[in-house]
């Protein structure tokens, strides 16, 4: 079973690998770090994926939607318009909307602002989901389908620390590229943390460690940070919302039709 598993692990490497080239981490830190390629407080949804076992019990519980609005803060940046000047919509218009935006695969190329889906009534998703939350809410969907992309078993498995690397590698020249990285987290064996966020800036932490900076669709009110280590090529949660600083493992998501 673990000879299994290990040959399991080398060949989710190797496809990896094929899917994105991405220079050494030495070189990509010697770039200058860019902009942020989100802002957060703007680009995010002002609403929380609340956790079932903590909010036990509330009526309006908004629950296991995390992997599916991490996806949605790329689907709006890369397809969606804000325009506060136009008429606003209805409810109902407006959840037709959302509907229409996250329709479109994460990993295409973002559109040209004429071609995107416009958001009349807003100046940001920030904006647009604080003020017609349950429009938003609504035109969110595939959430079961999110639980069973047929990716989400790789946190079963033991990784080598060079498939570690390739994710902090390849995040590193997205971000450089100007485009955000949607991760899977988990700290198993410990059942603690299965969870997404979206990365989208980084800084050099000293003493060869990379702090990613994340949206965690737990937390609205704040970003969170995950620490690369360089020399051990292992990720730490730094700072992720209602989660125990320690080791955890990082999956890309949602770049390709297959991954």
């Amino acid at each position: 079973m673990i000879g299994r598993a290990v040959c399991l692990s080398i060949v989710l490497v190797l496809v990896s690998a094929g899917c994105v080239s991405a220079p050494a981490l030495d070189i990509g830190l010697r770039a200058s770090i860019p902009d942020p390629t989100i802002r957060f407080g703007v680009d995010t949804f002002a609403f929380a994926n609340e956790n079932r076992v903590k909010y036990r019990g509330k009526p309006d519980l908004y629950a296991n939607w995390c992997f599916v609005m991490a996806r949605a803060v790329t689907q709006f940046h890369r397809f969606a318009r804000f325009d506060p000047a136009a008429a606003p919509l209805t409810a109902g218009e407006y959840t037709e909307r959302v509907r229409q935006v996250t329709a479109r695969p994460p990993w295409h190329a973002a559109l040209p602002p004429d071609e995107r889906i416009m958001i009349p009534g807003y100046g940001s998703l920030y904006a647009f989901s604080r003020a017609q939350e349950r429009a938003v809410k609504a035109g969110l969907t595939g959430r079961v389908l999110s639980w069973m992309h047929w990716t989400n078993w790789r946190v079963v498995y033991p990784m080598p620390r060079a498939q570690q690397e390739a994710v902090a590698r390849e995040t590193l020249a997205e971000l450089q590229a100007g485009r955000s990285v949607q991760w899977l987290i988990t700290n198993l064996p410990v059942i603690d943390l299965n969870h997404t966020v979206v990365v989208y800036g980084y800084r050099a932490a000293g003493r060869g460690a990379i702090d990613f900076i994340v949206y965690d669709p737990n937390d609205p009110a704040s970003p969170g940070t995950i620490r690369f280590d360089v020399p051990a090529r292992r990720f730490w949660a730094t700072r992720l919302y209602d989660a125990r600083v320690g080791p955890i493992r990082a999956f890309r998501m949602y770049y390709s039709p297959f991954l």
